[in-house]
C-alpha cells in the first residue's frame, strides 16, 4: 500500500529568532503524521530540542534512545515532562543545523502514541560535537494529537531553522 504525504503546515524562522515553532489545528484526516524538522539554536553547545503534544505538561512522555558520536556509542531511557532530541549550538560548525525525522504513526488513536525519531548533527567539527540519535518515544495521553510544540529551554531558533508537517494517507 502506498503512502501520500500532504503538506499540512510549514514553518521557517525569520530574523531575530523564534522561541517555539507551534502546529496547531492539526487536522484528523490523515492516518500518520511526519515532522521534518532542521534547527539551530542560540545556545553555545549541543542542547536538547524539546517536543511537547497538546500543551501537555505533565510527566506524560518516555523515550529509548541509541546515541552515536565519532567517538563511541550509548543508550539509555526514561521519562519527563516533554520529548527530548538534539539542537546544536554555535560551538558547531557555522551555519549548520541538526536535522530530524519524527514519524507519528495512528495520532488520532485513543491508545498512548508511540513515535520514532532519526536526528544527526550536521557538523564537521570535532567528533564529539557529531551525534546521531535514534529514539523511540511514547505520550501517555490518549487524545488526537491536535498540536505539537517545538522548543528549547532557555534558548532561541536562529533564522533559517525550518519545521514541516505532513499528514500521511494510506492510498
Amino acid at each position: 500500500m502506498a503512502n501520500t504525504f500532504a503538506l499540512i503546515a510549514s514553518s521557517t524562522v525569520g530574523s531575530g529568532g523564534a522561541s517555539t515553532i507551534d502546529f496547531t489545528s492539526i487536522p484528523s484526516t490523515y492516518t500518520d503524521l511526519c515532522l521534518k524538522i532542521s534547527v539551530r539554536g542560540d545556545n553555545t553547545s549541543l542542547n536538547d530540542l524539546s517536543l511537547q503534544y497538546n500543551a501537555d505538561t505533565g510527566s506524560n512522555y518516555f523515550y529509548l534512545e541509541l546515541t552515536g558520536t565519532g567517538a563511541a556509542a550509548s543508550s539509555g531511557s526514561g521519562s519527563g515532562t516533554k520529548h527530548n532530541t538534539l539542537l546544536t549550538g554555535s560551538s558547531s560548525t557555522a551555519s549548520t543545523f541538526v536535522n530530524h525525522e519524527i514519524y507519528i504513526p495512528n495520532y488520532t488513536s485513543s491508545n498512548h502514541k508511540s513515535s520514532s525519531v532519526d536526528a544527526v548533527t550536521e557538523n564537521n567539527a570535532a567528533s564529539t560535537n557529531t551525534q546521531i540519535r535514534l529514539q523511540a518515544w511514547r505520550w501517555s495521553g490518549t487524545a488526537a494529537i491536535t498540536s505539537i510544540k517545538l522548543f528549547s529551554t532557555g534558548f532561541n531558533f536562529v533564522q533559517y531553522s525550518t519545521a514541516y508537517l505532513y499528514g500521511v494517507k494510506n492510498a
